[in-house]
Parts: C-alpha cells; sequence; structure tokens
C-alpha cells in the first residue's frame, strides 16, 4: 500500500491568528506517528479572491492542484460568530472534484470549543463528498491558550488528535480505490 497524504489546513488567514500554532501541533503529534505524509496547507498562501470576484483562476488551480495531491485532511476550525472562517468556506468553495472521496477529521478552537464552525464545517464536506471521521478534537480559548495567543494545549488532547488521525488514515485509505476509478 502507498503511504497517504494528509493535509493539516489552517482555516483561518487573518494577522495575528493562533492556527499556525495549532496545525504544528497537530503536525508534531502527526510526524512522531509515522504512518503517513503530513503536511500543513495555509489557505493563506493561496491569496484566493472570493469565488466569483476575480477572472484571474490561477490561485484556484494552484489551490485544486495542491488538493489533488492529498489524500485526506485535517481541518484546523476557528470559531469565528459561531461558524467557520470566512476564509475557509471560500477555499471550500474554491475547488470541487479535488474533494471528492476523501477523509477528514477536524480539530477546533473557540471559547466552546468551536464546536458550533465544526458542525458546520461538517454540512460543507458532506456536500463536498468528504467523509469527516467522529473523533473531533476540540480546544477552549480560556484552558488551552495563554492570554488568548499563545497555545498550551491540555495534555489530554494528544490522545484524541491520535485516535482522529487513526480515523483519517483508515477513511482515507478505504476511499482511495474511488479515486483512481
Amino acid at each position: 500500500m502507498t503511504t497517504l497524504n494528509i493535509g493539516i489546513i489552517l482555516g483561518s488567514t487573518r494577522q495575528g491568528r493562533v492556527s499556525p500554532q495549532v496545525g504544528e501541533w497537530v503536525k508534531g503529534i502527526a510526524d512522531a506517528r509515522g504512518d503517513a505524509n503530513y503536511e500543513i496547507v495555509d489557505i493563506a498562501d493561496y491569496k484566493l479572491p472570493l469565488l466569483g470576484e476575480s477572472d484571474d483562476y490561477a490561485p484556484a488551480q494552484a489551490w485544486a492542484a495542491k488538493l489533488a495531491t492529498l489524500d485526506g485532511f485535517v481541518f484546523i476550525a476557528q470559531e469565528y460568530n459561531h461558524s467557520l472562517t470566512g476564509a475557509l468556506k471560500n477555499a471550500l468553495d474554491s475547488a470541487r472534484e479535488e474533494w471528492n472521496n476523501k477523509a477528514a477529521g477536524i480539530v477546533s478552537y473557540g471559547s466552546a470549543g468551536g464546536v458550533r464552525a465544526a458542525e458546520h464545517l461538517r454540512g460543507i464536506l458532506g456536500e463536498l463528498m468528504v467523509a469527516d471521521v467522529r473523533v473531533h478534537p476540540l480546544l477552549s480559548l480560556f484552558t488551552d491558550f495563554e492570554n488568548g495567543s499563545v497555545f498550551k494545549p491540555a495534555e489530554l488532547h494528544t490522545a484524541n488528535v491520535n485516535a482522529m488521525l487513526d480515523q483519517v488514515l483508515a477513511w482515507s485509505g478505504a476511499l482511495k480505490p474511488l479515486r483512481s476509478k
């Protein structure tokens, strides 16, 4: 069996965001497993225009090309106003087939653990034919971040991240034959 490629997608583009800290933490746990190729995929790097607002398709084509190289995803989803970020929604909408028949895990954070952002993300992923896994690490702005800006996760989250990754890999591998047709 070939090694799976899993993208850890940072779901925010704003200045001062903490998603890079969370993404690097997830990647550190993932890399220690040695069971797949994990990489950070930062939507900010693609400078995606709002869907339908530009005649320049190059950013969306580069984004779709990156997604096509991945077998599964871990979304770092922060909760803004009881939902996911506009930047993440735009990135999801800026590709279509490249999402299909892949698996995803969600690591969310916010004042209520980012649960509402993850809930909205799950509905969108279903429409894109992405199978989201059950285990969902929830991070609290009150207990896992110092002053809202320095990520200091409780040790108990490591087991949840590993359980989520187990499911992402199992499902990504199971769905791979559907993508080779």
